[in-house]
């Protein structure tokens, strides 16, 4: 791996949504929306080294385990949706992961269950956060953090990033944001690109 490349952490577990995290991952690996054209090193993690299955039905083997992830050795922890987040606690290390990652000040980024998932770890109870419905957040057991949801297609909060389950390409803009891949004007033409097919989002991008 080039160590001079910022190291994206993708978490990676059975069930887990695949498309979620496409947008972000793609381009943040290619560089294509990058001011240096450099892009990221990709890396899954997933609980042990053992392939996992996503829910599109995609065999993923990881990288890493994730008692071998340090916040230290890493730009960002993308933490996807799954249907484990909702039926079982098996995911629970990768909440916690989240916490130490952002005690050390990197950034986390979760949509759609894994916003579940930190909500009844507690890490959203003093952070502007999104997710499917606040009702779905209430629903978890240790949140208390209606006060701070907020009704948008994706919320950063500092180190904190979180989206909807229909969100993927507003989930991918507040990543760029955040990890400030380009000028604010090229990260908008990109998601109006994206999102709505604007045109002329397009012939800012070539601009660039």
């Amino acid at each position: 791996m080039n160590e001079t490349k910022k190291m994206i952490h993708v978490a990676a577990y059975d069930t887990m949504a695949d498309w979620e995290v496409g947008h972000a991952t793609a381009h943040l690996r290619t560089g294509r929306l990058h001011r240096d054209g450099e892009g990221c090193e990709i890396a899954m993690v997933g609980l042990t080294r053992e392939p996992v299955t996503s829910m599109g039905g995609l065999r993923i083997t990881p990288d890493l385990a994730l008692d071998d992830l340090s916040p230290e050795r890493s730009a960002l922890l993308i933490l996807p949706g799954a249907e484990l987040w909702d039926v079982a606690d098996d995911l629970v290390p990768f909440a916690r992961t989240a916490r130490a990652f952002l005690d050390a000040g990197v950034p986390v980024a979760a949509i759609c269950g894994a916003t579940a998932g930190l909500a009844r770890e507690g890490l959203l109870d003093e952070r502007a956060h999104t997710s499917a419905a606040v009702q779905y957040l209430q629903a978890q057991e240790g949140y208390s953090g209606a006060a701070r949801y907020v009704e948008a297609d994706a919320v950063t909060d500092g180190d904190l990033i979180t989206a909807g389950p229909t969100e993927p390409v507003a989930f991918a803009r507040e990543i760029f944001r955040r990890l400030d891949v380009h000028r604010p004007e090229i990260i908008d033409a990109w998601y109006r690109l994206f999102s709505r097919s604007d045109v002329s989002a397009y012939e800012v991008l070539m601009s660039a």
